[in-house]
């Protein structure tokens, strides 16, 4: 099989030296929550791409295994896109408040 010769390599994923994000009271800070998830989102778009180029190069023939890895940094990017507007929202909503 030949493979092009133009396939951009994948980036290397970014190093995650998780912060502590426990608070004095023993609860995640909401900020250290939030970047998490955005971090297991990032490496699940990083994963489907490694998958299809793995199923591009011929190492692994599973269709089934890239639809599925595919499909689930789909549904982690549609989340979250949609908290981001949620967050967006909410933080409109105080700055219109009176105090």
């Amino acid at each position: 099989m030949q493979v092009n010769p133009y396939v951009v390599p994948l980036p290397a994923p970014a190093r995650h030296e998780k912060e502590d994000n426990i608070t004095s009271s023993g609860a995640s800070s909401f900020g250290g929550l939030l970047k998490d998830a955005l971090y297991k989102a990032n490496q699940e778009q990083l994963r489907a791409a490694e998958v299809t180029q793995e199923l591009i190069s011929g190492k692994i023939e599973d269709l089934h295994q890239l639809m599925i890895v595919t499909e689930q940094a789909k549904l982690s990017l549609q989340l979250t896109v949609q908290v981001t507007s949620k967050l967006i929202e909410a933080y409109r909503e105080i700055s219109r408040m009176q105090v």
